[in-house]
């Protein structure tokens, strides 16, 4: 088993310091190291979801994002983000969602789901909610599923959206923008020999979550494929 180490976080917490390209550019061969650390980290998470899923990545590093930030349209100049992540995509169009990880000294976590999901798939997944929500709540209320994630996170619109009854007895779920969950760790639980292992297996966890969604997003309100 490939794992993370100590020099990681060593080096992601020097970088929260020094987030400057000078400080980044004399340290270049640490940031190397330590994103070689995160690559084997990757490649190990990936073997083990080959195990339960069909992943469409095909390496840890090709899973990981840069480590440059994007800083046109944010306040926040710094050049660097203070964290490994990446993202293993599933394959194919029937399989829907992906899985994401977030390398961070003392912000260590997992999220599944739909972020943000465009106007056509957030209208669909409300229609099918509005229509019978207890096939997602079966999901989300089963007892290994709340032990491992904290249940549905994201932003909520304040009343019902456009084209729902604000009295549906689901408007809790209807209110949803986003519809993912998250799972936080300990750095300590993060530089363990078998996190790869303990993060795929809360991975396993989510797939009914992500595999409703794909059925969802991947037919019509009659239950007839679009895709």
């Amino acid at each position: 088993m490939s794992s993370l180490d100590k020099s990681v976080f060593g080096f992601l917490k020097k970088l929260q310091k020094n987030n400057n390209r000078e400080w980044f550019n004399e340290n270049k061969s640490t940031y190397i190291a330590a994103h070689e650390k995160a690559i084997g980290f990757a490649d190990e998470l990936l073997a083990q979801m080959k195990k339960h899923d069909d992943i469409e990545t095909i390496s840890g590093k090709k899973s990981l994002f840069r480590i440059y930030r994007d800083v046109r349209f944010s306040k926040d100049k710094s050049p660097y983000k203070n964290h490994f992540s990446g993202q293993l995509k599933r394959a194919g169009k029937m399989l829907r969602g992906g899985y994401y990880f977030h390398l961070e000294p003392g912000n260590v976590l997992i999220a599944c789901g739909f972020f943000q999901p465009n106007k056509d798939d957030l209208l669909r997944i409300r229609q099918e909610i509005a229509a019978d929500a207890q096939p997602l709540r079966d999901i989300i209320e089963d007892s290994k599923f709340k032990k491992a994630f904290n249940g549905l996170e994201g932003e909520q619109l304040k009343t019902a959206p456009k084209g729902f009854d604000k009295e549906h007895p689901d408007i809790d779920l209807l209110r949803y923008k986003s519809f993912y969950v998250m799972s936080k760790f300990t750095d300590e639980e993060a530089l363990n020999r078998d996190f790869a292992k303990k993060v795929s297996d809360k991975f396993q966890i989510m797939r009914p979550y992500l595999n409703y969604f794909s059925e969802v997003l991947t037919t019509d309100e009659n239950g007839l494929p679009i895709v």
